[in-house]
């Protein structure tokens, strides 16, 4: 098991998020980031407009979301 931060996956605040996979901790991350976004977060809003603007090339997303991947992969595992 692994832990990354929100910030860390592109977020606004220190929440620990722990998972097995990348693909576990990118969703544990997105259902935080809806929770934020219904509260009306304006921190966590403005890291969404930061990641929307990303969106827009798939190829700058691809990239961002490879980095990440073998960030999650590089960390000790959690003790």
């Amino acid at each position: 098991m692994k832990t990354m931060t929100c910030k860390q996956l592109g977020g606004a605040c220190h929440q620990e998020f722990h998972a097995e996979t990348f693909e576990e901790i990118a969703e544990l991350s997105k259902k935080h980031g809806m929770e934020m976004f219904q509260k009306g977060d304006i921190p966590h809003l403005e890291a969404m407009q930061k990641m929307q603007a990303l969106m827009k090339s798939p190829t700058e997303m691809q990239t961002w979301f490879e980095t990440k991947r073998k960030e999650f992969i590089s960390l000790p595992d959690n003790e």
